[in-house]
C-alpha cells in the first residue's frame, strides 16, 4: 500500500516541530485523506537547533494545520499542507552564552537525536517491510520524489514579532502559498526527468505589513506608529537544477523575488528602531554578536560541525581544517575578525540543505533499497551547489514623517499621534544579487537605475511646500542621481529569474562566474553602469589555495593531509560606483535632512558590538622562518573603493535658517527641543548659489583582515620587513579630478543662468595611513603611527569685488540666525555678478587672479615626535582691468619666486624677462619637528626649517578700485574705473607692451568665460616674469 510509505514522511515532518501529537491519531487522519490538528505548539528548541540563529523563541503556535493527500490521485496532485495562524515571537539571546556550553547542548542535542534516530528506525523499517510486492523500491522512491516535489504549502495569516528592548518588530503576511510549477511559471503537477533535470517552484505573498513600536517599561504599546510596511505583495521564483536523476542536492539553486511597488514609510520615532534593526542585520552578518564570553575561545571542531556538517546531507562529513599560519590558527574561515564567531553566511550556507534536500531519515522508510544506498555513498562526494539568491524591487518610496502629539476634545480620551510627511526617496530599477558555492566565493551585487529625494509640506513650523505655496515638483526635489528606468528599460532584471532572455526560461543551463580573476574583468565599473546608471556595488570574498588553482573548496582535499594544504589566501573586495548626480542643498533639504539627523541620534541603545581593549598579551606568538615568509608572501586584505561620477552640488542662499536649534544636538551639547517656528516663509527669487562640479571622486581603503592577530605577530619580530609593516596598516586614498566652482542664480522659473567661474578645474590627492593597535608597538617606538600625503598640482582663483560680496552672503545666510530679506542681496549686485547673456557691460569690473601650484604637504608621528614638511613650487596674483580695443590687460600684483638680484635698478622695470628652468628652487619649503610630551620627549627637540625665494610685490590703483567697489555706488566706481584705463604706461613703446602683456600671457575677455584660469595663471610653474605696470610701483622683495 502507498500509505505505508508516504504517512510515515508526512508524519515525520509534522511530528519534528509540533508537540503532543499522537502518531496513532494522526496516521488514521491521514489515511482517511483529511487530516485537522488545532492549538498547536511547536517544538522552539528544535526550531533553535535547526536554525541556528542567534534568537530565542519567546513562543510558537499554529491555531489550525490541515493536510489534504489525494490518494486516488497522488501521482497526479499535490498534497496540500495548509496552515491558518501561525505565530512566532523571538528575541535576541540574552547576553553572550558560554560557547562550551553551547557547543555541548548542540553535542548532546544532536547526539540525543540520533540516538533518537537509531531507537527509531528499527520500528520505522519494521513499518516499512509489508511492502506490496506489486510495487518495487524504485517505483517506490520515484513516487515519493514525485510527492515531495509537488507538496503544495499554504499560510494563512503568519504571525512574526520579534522584541528587543523597546522595540517590537511584527511581520503580518496575510497569504503565502509555494507551489511547482512549468516552464511558463503557471502551476503544473511537475517532477524532473532525464531530459529536464530542473524544479521550478512558486511562492506568492499577499499583503505583507511590517510594523515597528515603541513599548514601555511594562512591555504595552501606549501609541501604534503608521506601519513600516503595509499590504505589499510579491512573489518568488525557485529554479533547482540537478545533475542527474539520483542527486540529493541540486547542482544549481536560484531563488529570486520581484516587487512591482514597495512603499515604506518611517517616522521620527520608528527611525532610531529602524536604524538598530539595521545594525543588528550588520552585526549578524559579521559575526559580531558571538555565542561565548568575553576571554574564551571557540571550540573551531564543534563550530564547524555546526555550520558545513550537513551540506552534503550526511551526519558523518566534518569540515576540512585548512592550514592557517600560526597566528590565524583556530578561526573561521569566513569570519572577518578574531573576536568574530560564525558569520551570517556561515550560518546561511548551513541552511541551504535544509530548504532544497531531503531529510535523512526519508530513505529509512524505503527499507534496505539499494538504490538508498548508492545515494547515501554518493552523497560522500558531493560538492557545494551553486546558489543564487536575488531581490528585484520595480519601484521603491521611503516617506520620512514627523510625529506629534494630539489630544481629543474630551480630558479624559487619550491622546493620538499625528503624522505629517517632510521627506520622500523614491528609487527605481533595485536589484540585490548574491552568489555563493560553499564559503569560499561569496559575491553580493547592488545597484539601482535612478532615484531621487523630494521635500514634503512643512519643517519645523516653516511651511515651505505647504499646498497652498503652489511651488513646483521641481523646486522640492533636491536629490537627482542616475536614470529614468522608462528611457532605461529592464535592464535590472537581467539574467534574473523574472528575465524572459535569462538562461533559465530559454531551457539552457545556466553558467556563472566563480573566479575572482575573471569576475574583476566582467563585471567593472562600466559595465555596472551601463546596467544600472545611478548606484552599483559588488562585494566580492574569495578563499583560494596558495597555488592559485582557482577557489578552494572542502571537497577538493582529501582528508587527513591538512599539512599538504599549504595557506589559504582571503581577499574581499567591495567596489561602489555612484553615477552622475545633483545635489541642492538649500534651506528645505539642509533642515530636513539634519531633523533626520537628529531624529536618528534620541536613543539610548547599546551597541551590538563593543572595541575590546588593546593589551598586550602574556603569551607572545613567535613564528617560524617557513611562517614568516608565507606571511610575508600574502596576508588577507579588506580593499574598498568608492568612485562618484559627473558629480554637481549646489549650495544655495538660505532663505530661512533654524541649524541654532539642530547643531548643537547632533553635536551633543545639549537634547532636542521640539522648535516650531512662527513666521511665514517666503521665498526669495532669483536665489543666488554656488555651484560645484566635480569630474570624479575616487576613494579607497584598505584594512587588514585580521589586524589583532597580524600585529601581535609583526610587533614580536626583530626585524620586520617593510611589507609586513605595510599590512599593518590602515590605507587611504583619495583623488579628485576637475573639481571646479561658480556662482550661478536660480530665477522664478526654475531655470539656471549661465554660470560664472570661480575656481577654474584643478585635481588633487590625499593619502592617509594609520597604524593599528599603537598601544603593541612599546618595542618599536620609532615607527610610523600616523602619516598623511596632500598633493595640488594647481590651484587657481578668481573673482570680482561683486563675485565676493555675494559669496560673503551666502556664507552669512547659513552662519547667521534668522530669516533672511530680500534686501541682503540687492538687486545691483545681482546685475553685476549674473549680466545677460551677450550684453557686454559698460563698464566691466577688475577680477582678482590668484594661483599657486605644485603644493606638497606631509604629516607623520611617532611615539616620540610630531612632524610636518612641505613645499610650494609658486604663487601668483594678478588683477585683469579692462584695457585698450575691448580687451584687458594683466597687471601682477605679487609673484615668487622672482628673480630680485637687480631690483633696485631701472633696468629690472625695463627688461622683458622671460620664463626660466622650471628646475628652479620652490618659491616656500619648511619643515617643523615638535617632539610628543611624554616621559622621554627629552631624547628629541624642536626643529623649525623654513627656506623662501625671491618674492615680488606691485601695489596697483586697481587694488584700490577692487577693495572699494561697492554696489550701490556704480557711478563713482565707474570713474574710478576710467581713471585707471586713462593712466599711460610707463614703458613708452607699445610694441615693447605688447610684449610684455605676451610674457605674462595676457587674454582677451571672451576667452575668460569658461571655467579655465587665465594663461598667466597656467604659466610654467618656476617662472622668474615679473611685469609691472602704471604709476609707482612699490616693490617688496624677500631673501633669496
Amino acid at each position: 500500500m502507498l500509505e505505508s510509505y508516504v504517512t510515515p514522511i508526512l508524519m515525520s515532518y509534522v511530528n519534528r516541530y509540533i508537540k503532543n501529537l499522537k502518531p496513532s491519531d494522526l496516521q488514521l487522519s491521514l489515511w482517511g485523506g483529511d487530516v485537522v490538528l488545532s492549538k498547536l505548539e511547536l517544538k522552539l528548541d528544535v526550531l533553535e537547533q535547526e536554525l541556528k540563529l542567534p534568537f530565542t523563541f519567546l513562543s510558537g503556535h499554529i491555531h489550525e494545520l490541515r493536510i489534504h493527500v489525494p490518494w486516488t490521485k497522488l501521482g497526479s496532485e499535490p498534497v496540500v499542507i495548509t496552515i491558518n495562524t501561525m505565530e512566532c515571537i523571538l528575541k535576541l539571546k540574552d547576553g553572550i552564552q558560554d560557547d562550551h556550553e553551547s557547543c555541548g547542548s548542540n553535542s548532546t542535542n544532536r547526539s540525543t537525536t540520533e540516538n533518537t534516530k537509531s531507537s527509531i528506525k528499527p520500528r520505522r523499517i519494521q513499518q516499512a517491510a509489508p511492502t506490496d510486492p506489486d510495487l518495487p523500491p524504485g517505483y517506490v522512491q520515484s513516487l515519493i520524489r514525485r510527492v515531495v516535489n509537488n507538496v503544495n504549502i499554504v499560510i494563512n495569516n503568519l504571525i512574526l514579532k520579534y522584541v528587543e528592548d523597546d522595540i517590537v518588530l511584527s511581520v503580518n503576511i496575510t497569504s503565502a502559498e509555494c507551489y511547482t510549477v512549468g516552464e511558463l511559471w503557471d502551476r503544473a503537477f511537475m517532477d524532473i526527468s532525464a531530459t529536464d533535470l530542473v524544479l521550478r517552484k512558486v511562492i506568492n505573498f499577499s499583503d505583507c505589513t511590517v510594523c515597528l513600536d515603541k513599548r514601555n517599561a511594562s512591555g504595552k504599546i501606549e501609541f501604534y506608529q503608521d506601519p513600516l510596511l503595509y499590504k505589499c505583495s510579491f512573489r518568488t521564483r525557485l529554479h533547482f537544477t540537478y545533475d542527474n536523476l539520483n542527486s540529493k542536492m541540486p547542482s544549481i539553486i536560484k531563488i529570486h523575488t520581484l516587487v512591482e511597488s514597495l512603499k515604506l514609510s518611517i517616522t521620527d520615532q520608528q527611525l532610531p528602531m529602524f536604524i538598530r534593526i539595521m545594525q543588528l542585520g550588520i552585526a549578524l552578518y559579521y559575526g559580531e554578536i558571538g555565542n561565548f564570553k568575553e576571554g574564551e575561545t571557540e571550540d573551531p571542531t564543534c563550530h564547524s560541525k555546526d555550520v558545513l556538517g550537513n551540506i552534503t546531507g550526511t551526519e558523518d562529513e566534518t569540515r576540512i581544517d585548512i592550514q592557517y599560519p600560526a597566528q590565524y590558527r583556530g578561526q573561521e574561515l569566513y569570519s572577518q575578525d578574531d573576536e568574530e564567531p560564525q558569520g551570517w553566511v556561515s550560518w546561511a550556507w548551513s541552511f541551504v540543505p535544509a530548504i532544497v534536500s531531503y531529510d535523512d531519515g526519508e530513505e529509512d522508510y524505503l527499507g534496505n533499497d539499494p538504490t538508498s544506498t548508492m545515494h547515501q555513498q554518493k552523497a560522500q562526494t558531493l560538492k557545494d551547489p551553486i546558489v543564487s539568491v536575488g531581490f528585484y524591487c520595480t519601484k521603491a518610496t521611503v516617506t520620512f514623517k514627523l510625529t506629534e502629539m494630539q489630544a481629543e476634545s474630551s480630558y479624559y480620551s487619550p491622546q493620538k499621534v499625528k503624522s505629517k510627511e517632510v521627506l520622500c526617496w523614491e528609487q527605481e530599477g533595485t536589484t540585490i544579487e548574491a552568489l555563493m558555492m560553499g564559503e569560499p566565493f561569496f559575491d553580493c551585487q547592488i545597484g539601482f537605475v535612478g532615484c531621487r529625494a523630494m521635500c514634503l509640506k512643512g519643517i519645523m513650523g516653516v511651511k515651505d511646500f505647504e499646498e497652498h505655496m503652489n511651488r513646483s515638483e521641481a523646486e522640492a526635489c533636491f536629490f537627482i542621481c542616475g536614470e529614468n528606468l522608462s528611457t532605461k528599460g529592464l535592464t535590472y532584471l537581467t539574467n534574473s529569474l523574472f528575465d524572459y532572455r535569462s538562461p533559465e526560461n530559454n531551457s539552457t543551463r545556466a553558467e556563472f562566474i566563480l573566479d575572482a580573476a575573471h569576475h574583476k574583468e566582467t563585471y567593472t565599473e562600466i559595465a555596472g553602469m551601463q546596467r544600472f546608471g545611478a548606484f552599483y556595488m559588488d562585494y566580492l570574498y574569495t578563499m583560494e589555495h596558495s597555488s592559485g588553482k582557482g577557489s578552494s573548496n572542502q571537497q577538493d582535499f582529501p582528508s587527513g593531509k591538512n599539512e599538504d594544504l599549504g595557506i589559504v589566501q582571503e581577499k574581499s573586495t567591495k567596489n561602489l560606483v555612484i553615477g552622475p548626480l545633483d545635489f541642492r542643498l538649500d534651506s528645505s533639504a539642509v533642515h530636513r535632512i539634519l531633523k533626520m539627523i537628529v531624529c536618528a541620534l534620541e536613543h539610548e541603545y547599546e551597541p551590538y558590538s563593543r572595541l575590546k581593549p588593546e593589551s598586550k598579551d602574556e603569551k607572545e606568538t613567535v613564528l617560524n622562518p617557513e611562517e614568516v615568509a608565507s606571511l610575508e608572501e600574502y596576508s588577507p586584505t579588506r580593499h574598498t573603493s568608492i568612485t562618484v561620477l559627473k558629480c554637481t552640488c549646489t549650495i544655495f542662499l538660505a532663505e530661512f535658517n533654524l541649524l541654532d536649534h539642530l547643531l548643537p544636538v547632533i553635536m551633543g551639547e545639549k537634547n532636542s527641543s521640539n522648535f516650531m517656528n512662527t513666521t511665514n516663509f517666503q521665498s526669495l527669487r532669483p536665489l543666488p548659489s554656488i555651484q560645484i562640479l566635480v569630474d570624479k571622486i575616487n576613494l579607497e581603503h584598505s584594512v587588514p583582515m585580521y589586524a589583532e592577530q597580524l600585529v601581535h605577530v609583526v610587533s614580536n619580530l626583530t626585524q620586520p620587513s617593510d611589507n609586513l609593516l605595510h599590512y599593518c596598516y590602515v590605507h587611504c586614498y583619495l583623488k579628485v579630478f576637475g573639481f571646479q566652482a561658480g556662482l550661478t542664480s536660480l530665477d522664478c522659473s526654475g531655470a539656471y543662468c549661465l554660470p560664472t567661474p570661480i575656481i577654474p578645474s584643478f585635481s588633487t590627492a590625499l593619502y592617509g595611513k594609520l597604524l593599528r593597535f599603537p598601544t603593541l608597538w612599546t618595542k618599536r617606538s620609532q615607527n610610523v603611527l600616523t602619516e598623511g600625503i596632500f598633493e595640488l598640482p594647481n590651484l587657481t582663483i578668481q573673482a570680482t569685488r561683486a563675485q565676493t560680496l555675494l559669496l560673503q552672503a551666502i556664507y552669512q545666510s547659513w552662519s547667521h540666525i534668522g530669516n533672511v530679506s530680500s534686501s541682503t542681496v540687492n538687486e545691483a549686485l545681482m546685475n553685476e555678478v549674473f549680466q545677460t547673456t551677450g550684453v557686454k557691460s559698460k563698464n566691466p569690473l577688475p577680477t582678482l587672479e590668484g594661483s599657486i601650484q605644485n603644493v606638497e604637504l606631509k604629516y607623520c608621528s611617532t611615539s616620540l615626535v610630531k612632524c610636518a614638511s612641505g613645499t610650494m613650487g609658486s604663487i601668483k596674483i594678478c588683477a585683469k582691468a579692462p584695457g585698450d580695443n575691448g580687451k584687458e590687460k594683466l597687471i601682477p600684483l605679487f609673484q615668487g619666486p622672482s628673480d630680485t638680484k637687480d631690483l633696485h635698478s631701472t633696468k629690472w622695470l625695463n627688461e622683458s624677462r622671460k620664463p626660466e628652468s622650471l628646475l628652479a628652487p620652490d618659491l616656500l619649503a619648511f619643515t617643523v619637528q615638535v617632539p610628543q610630551y611624554m616621559d622621554y620627549c627629552h631624547h628629541s627637540g624642536a626643529v623649525f626649517l623654513c627656506s623662501v625665494q625671491g618674492i615680488a610685490v606691485n601695489i596697483d590703483p586697481v587694488l584700490y578700485t577692487w577693495i572699494t567697489y561697492q554696489p550701490q555706488k556704480r557711478a563713482s566706481r565707474h570713474m574710478q574705473q576710467q581713471a585707471v584705463v586713462a593712466v599711460p604706461p610707463l614703458v613708452p613703446s607699445v610694441n615693447k607692451r605688447r610684449e610684455d602683456e605676451l610674457s605674462v600671457g595676457s587674454a582677451p575677455v571672451a576667452k575668460q568665460q569658461s571655467y579655465q584660469a587665465s594663461e598667466y595663471a597656467s604659466s610654467p610653474i618656476k617662472t622668474k616674469t615679473v611685469t609691472v605696470h602704471s604709476i609707482s610701483p612699490v616693490l617688496i622683495h624677500g631673501l633669496q
